[in-house]
C-alpha cells in the first residue's frame, strides 16, 4: 500500500470535513434552539456566496468588507425567514416548519437564477495559492486554507456561545424552552438570534466552498452531504456536527480515490445507514428527538 498517497487523501478528507463539521454547524444551531430541520441550509450557503460574489466582483469592494456585506446580509435573510415564515408556526405540527424550509429552497434558486442566471460563476481570487506541504503530502492551497478558516470560525462560536450571554440563552432555551421562559429569557428573540447566527456561518461556509469550486444555483447539493453529517452525528449535538464531519470528510476522500468519484455519495449513504442501524439518533444525538 502507499502509505504517501494514504495519508495525502486522509488529510485531503479531513480538510473537506471541517467544511462539512462548518455547515453542520449552521444546521444544528436552528434545531437546537427551534426544533425546525432546516433543509434549505444548502441554499442559504449558496446565497452568502452569491452576495460575496455580488459585492466583491459587481461592486468591486475589499476582500474582507466583501465578506462582512455577505454575512450581514445572510444574517438579516435569517431574521426574515424566522419573522416571516418560521414563528407564525410555533406550536403547529413540525412537519408543516419542514416543509417551509423545502419550499425556501426552490425559492432561493429561483432568486439566484433571476438575479444572476444559472451558469456557473468564479469568485474572485483571495486565497494564498502558495502549496501547502505537510511532510510530503500535498494540501490544495483552496481546500488547506479553506480547513484552516473554518476551524478558526468553529472554534469562535463554540467560545460565543459558552461565554456570551446570547450563547447562554440559546443554550439555556436549547436545554429547555418552558424553563428559559420562566428564567426570563425572550424565546422568540432567541429564536431570530439562532436564525441570524446560522446564516451568517452558513455565509462564510459558502464564501469557502464557493472559492474551492465554483458558484452556480446548483450549489445547494453541498446541502444533501451536509444534512447526512447532521443525521450521522445527530440532529441536535454540537460535537456531533464536528465529530461526523470530518469523518464524512474521510469517507468520501478514501472512496473517491480508491473507488471512483461517482462513488463518494454511495460511500457516504452506506456510512449514513450503517450508523442509524446501530444508533438510530446519530453518534451523539439525544434520545428525546422526534423524527420526521
Amino acid at each position: 500500500m502507499d502509505w504517501a498517497f494514504l495519508f495525502e487523501i486522509t488529510l485531503t478528507g479531513l480538510a473537506s470535513g471541517g467544511l462539512y463539521a462548518l455547515a453542520a454547524l449552521a444546521f444544528v444551531l436552528v434545531y437546537k434552539a427551534t426544533k425546525v430541520v432546516n433543509l434549505a441550509i444548502g441554499e442559504m450557503l449558496m446565497i452568502g456566496a452569491y452576495l460575496f460574489f455580488a459585492f466583491a466582483a459587481s461592486f468591486a469592494l475589499p476582500i474582507w468588507l466583501a465578506v462582512l456585506g455577505a454575512m450581514l446580509g445572510a444574517g438579516l435573510l435569517g431574521a426574515v425567514i424566522e419573522r416571516t415564515m418560521i414563528r407564525p408556526l410555533l406550536g403547529e405540527p413540525p412537519i408543516s416548519a419542514f416543509m417551509v424550509t423545502v419550499g425556501l429552497a426552490s425559492i432561493l434558486v429561483g432568486v439566484v437564477e433571476i438575479i444572476w442566471s444559472a451558469d456557473q460563476r468564479r469568485l474572485p481570487e483571495f486565497m494564498p495559492s502558495t502549496p501547502v506541504m505537510i511532510g510530503d503530502a500535498f494540501l490544495a492551497p483552496k481546500v488547506a486554507y479553506g480547513a484552516l478558516t473554518a476551524i478558526v470560525l468553529i472554534a469562535l462560536v463554540l467560545l460565543l456561545f459558552r461565554f456570551w450571554r446570547g450563547g447562554v440563552a440559546l443554550r439555556a432555551t436549547a436545554s429547555d424552552q418552558g424553563a428559559a421562559y420562566m428564567m426570563g429569557i425572550n424565546v422568540p428573540r432567541v429564536f431570530s438570534l439562532a436564525w441570524v447566527a446560522s446564516a451568517m456561518i452558513a455565509a462564510v461556509s459558502g464564501i469557502i466552498v464557493g472559492a474551492i469550486g465554483g458558484i452556480s444555483s446548483s450549489m445547494g447539493i453541498f446541502g444533501l452531504s451536509v444534512l447526512v453529517v447532521v443525521i450521522v452525528g445527530g440532529l441536535d449535538s454540537v460535537l456531533g456536527a464536528l465529530v461526523a464531519g470530518l469523518l464524512i470528510g474521510l469517507i468520501e476522500a478514501l472512496a473517491g480515490a480508491y473507488l471512483g468519484g461517482e462513488y463518494k455519495l454511495l460511500a457516504t449513504f452506506i456510512a449514513l445507514v450503517v450508523v442509524l442501524m446501530v444508533r438510530p439518533y446519530g453518534l451523539f444525538g439525544t434520545h428525546e428527538i422526534e423524527r420526521l
